[in-house]
This record gives structure tokens, sequence and C-alpha cells, in this order.
């Protein structure tokens, strides 16, 4: 019925399989749960060792790194159950309904996204940029999901019917660190697939510093237009392209390019900072993506 695939990388999930595992058994339905370590050489592996103990689960180590993006195909190759539930290793289940939650919906839909919360409380200042993103832009009910359905999709925390997902799957050939989503989602809406939002989260545990989500934000528009050069995204589905067009046609890009190199410096004082701000976090995003862009913009 359900295979549980959860992609690893130096994080110890053996709790989260704990938990999974006694609300499947619970459940009394057939499943399993395949957890895959990109050959992060962790010692916390010996922790997620564990896994191999229980039943219908397995843990894997990799020896050669392959990707976030590639892992995750990869256990969606070796699941051997239609219904695929996505779930990143750092992940913490909340409720202690969550599989049955999702069991309710599988005959009904193709894809069924619960949705991912973060801390109420900030666990350290050097991780607030990332935090206040996901806490109050990313963290969505789900009214607000449902008013772009595949806009808000992401992939911790969904179940997608094995033959939705062969249909896409992630794109391997990227291989900086951003939008997986973006592109997944982005193709999976050009099929005729139902997709339901539900109010089912998991919380986000293993927060980026500061200084690494930044690091990752640059990665990720790097890969947007990489995705809108290639025709993988369009631009209703990105307001970061959209916007990205709005001010070329305006011809602005170059001097929002200019005035970011300028106030590079204070934008990463105030980002690395105890008390980052999300107006400067968009400034920087969209004064990036001005610098960086080589788009062939469309018509």
């Amino acid at each position: 019925m359900l295979s549980i695939l959860i992609p690893i990388y130096n994080y110890n999930a053996y709790p989260l399989v704990l938990e999974l595992h006694k609300q499947c058994l619970e459940c009394k339905i057939e499943f399993e749960i395949l957890c895959q370590d990109d050959a992060s050489k962790s010692v916390l592996n010996s922790e997620n060792e564990k896994i191999n103990s229980l039943s219908s689960c397995s843990f894997t180590e990799l020896k050669i790194n392959i990707a976030h993006r590639q892992n995750r195909n990869s256990l969606a190759n070796k699941a051997k159950f239609e219904n695929l539930l996505f779930i990143d290793g750092d992940s913490i289940i909340i409720r202690n309904d969550y599989i049955p939650n999702y069991i309710s919906w599988l005959n009904d839909f193709d894809i069924i996204y619960g949705g991912r919360l973060h801390p109420e409380i900030c666990p350290y200042n050097y991780q607030k940029l990332r935090w206040k993103y996901g806490k109050f832009i990313e963290d969505k009910s789900v009214e607000k999901r449902n008013l772009a359905p595949f806009q808000s999709l992401l992939f911790n925390n969904t179940v997608i019917k094995k033959t939705s997902f062969d249909k896409v799957k992630f794109d391997s050939h990227l291989t900086k660190y951003g939008h997986d989503d973006t592109q997944l989602s982005y193709q999976l809406s050009q099929f005729n697939l139902k997709l339901k939002h539900i109010d089912n989260p998991v919380e986000h545990g293993d927060i980026d510093s500061n200084k690494e989500y930044i690091s990752k934000s640059k990665s990720s528009l790097e890969n947007l237009v990489v995705l809108y050069d290639d025709g993988k995204i369009n631009t209703d589905f990105s307001r970061l392209i959209s916007l990205l067009l709005l001010l070329n046609k305006l011809k602005l890009t170059y001097l929002i390019s200019v005035f970011f190199r300028i106030s590079k410096g204070f934008l990463y004082k105030n980002l690395e900072g105890n008390n980052p701000n999300l107006l400067v976090y968009n400034f920087f995003r969209i004064g990036y993506l001005c610098k960086i862009s080589t788009l062939k913009f469309k018509k």
C-alpha cells in the first residue's frame, strides 16, 4: 500500500522512522520505509543502522554522493508500492494520526500534500533567516495553499502515485541546490492529476544557519534561471521570474544589479546577523537574480 521514502544526509533519522513505523503498524497496512544516506560518511549513520532492525524498514549508505534530487529518484525506483510518501530525514512527526490522515485520501487523489511547519521559537539566532522565511513565508494553511495548488506543492511530506511520479521525476541534470519542487510541481501541473492539500504537517527539524541559507538561496536562484531558460517552468509559475521579466521590460535590471553590488556589504551584514530582515532578504534575492540573469526574455 505505502512506500515511505526518506533521503538522509548527515542526520539521525532513526527517531523519525521509529514513529512512522509505529503508526504504520497501528494502521495494520502493508508498508515499507526506505532510507538512504547520500554518502555523507556521518558518524550519525551508526544510529541510522538501527533502522534495519525494524520490520519492513531498510537503511542504505551510498558510497558515492548522487545529490538530493537523484537520491529521491533512486528511492522511488526501489519502491514496491503504488503510493509514495516523500519525507526528508530531518522532519519531525507532530501528529499521532499522521499516517491515518494520509491513508484516508489515498484512493481519491494522485497527489496529497500535508504541509510543513517551523518551530514556534527559533532555536538559535544564527538560524533566524531560514526560520523567519520558513515561519512567515513558506508555512501556509490549507486555505492559502489552495489559492495556488501546484505552486504551493513541496515534496517534503507529499504522497504521490508512483505512476504519476514516473511521468516527470526530479531533474537529475541540475547539479546545484534548489527549486527541485518548482520543477517537479510545474511539470506535474501539465498533466490531468488530482491534487489534494490537507492539514497534516511535519515540523522542519534541521534549520540551516544564516550563512548556509544565503549560500543555498544563491544556488536556488541560479537553478531558477536555468529552469526557465530550458523551458521547464513558465512565467506564471514563478513570481520571481515574472518580476525579473517586468524589471527587464522597464530596463531596471542593470540598475538593480549595480545597486546590489554597491550595497552587498550591508545586505550580508544584516542577513548573517542575529536579527535578519525579510525585506532585506527579498531585495538580496532580486538583486542577485538581476546580477546573474542571462535569460532569453520571452514575450
